[in-house]
């Protein structure tokens, strides 16, 4: 069977995916140049997702999309164990949003201007008025019920378990008082880590948590990003839970 899927893995899903994310990132672009950037910034890029997990062999199930509402507007906050986690938030949260990126995600070819042109957010921390433009952003994005999605940790897990969150996701939650949707990823590490060469069929759970809303007061930052943190770690599988030591090729 692993030399079945190896084959079938190099042979006709690599190359399926290439010509898919060329069609999307093409499609993506010209639609939100040409049209309207909500709606092809969000379901070319869904079905592309859905696809890509279909063709890798790739289950997803989804638990407490009851906890959120299509009309409104929140910041998720996802772990980030794997490359399947955009996959899987694109094709089955079921809620349109923009992602808040890294910069250098930008350069990549046909799909960076696929994400500038769809409005994603690029986040450039490099001086004090590319913040403020973030924000600003930011800000923009997040009415008639467009989400923001984020993953705290800034970059993917060395080893399953979650890296230290930024607060940025956060902070930005506490300036724009929105409800923070914590979201869990679980399984993506096994189907395709940031060390693996080949994708492994199976299965990856997204569960969807209750929004965590504002006080009267707005949020406290440092107990919302305690608070997401335990939240998202609760679905984990046990080998999962605590903090990434990070890379083990440094220790």
């Amino acid at each position: 069977m692993k030399i079945l899927y190896f084959l079938y893995h190099w042979l006709i899903a690599c190359p399926i995916f290439v010509i898919l994310t060329v069609i999307t990132a093409i499609t993506t672009s010209l639609g939100s140049l040409l049209f309207n950037v909500d709606f092809f910034g969000y379901w070319p890029p869904h079905y592309w997702s859905k696809l890509t997990c279909w063709i890798f062999l790739i289950r997803v199930k989804v638990v407490g999309k009851e906890n959120i509402e299509k009309k409104t507007s929140y910041i998720f906050v996802a772990n980030h164990q794997g490359a399947f986690d955009i996959f899987t938030i694109y094709g089955f949260l079921g809620h349109n949003f923009k992602w808040l990126m890294k910069k250098s995600l930008e350069k990549i070819f046909l799909v960076g201007a696929a994400c500038r042109h769809a409005r994603h957010i690029f986040v450039d921390d490099s001086n004090i008025a590319a913040i403020k433009t973030t924000i600003s952003q930011a800000e923009e994005t997040l009415k008639d019920g467009m989400s923001l999605v984020i993953f705290p940790e800034g970059s993917r897990s060395w080893d399953g378990k979650m890296i230290p969150f930024k607060r940025g996701a956060f902070m930005l939650a506490a300036e724009f008082n929105r409800p923070v949707v914590p979201v869990t990823i679980e399984g993506s590490f096994s189907r395709l880590s940031r060390f693996a060469k080949q994708v492994s069929p199976g299965l990856i759970t997204l569960t969807i948590h209750k929004p965590i809303t504002p006080g009267p007061k707005g949020f406290n930052t440092k107990q919302l990003m305690a608070q997401c943190r335990e939240n998202i770690e609760s679905a984990l599988k046990e080998e999962n839970k605590g903090i990434s030591l990070g890379n083990p090729s440094e220790s």
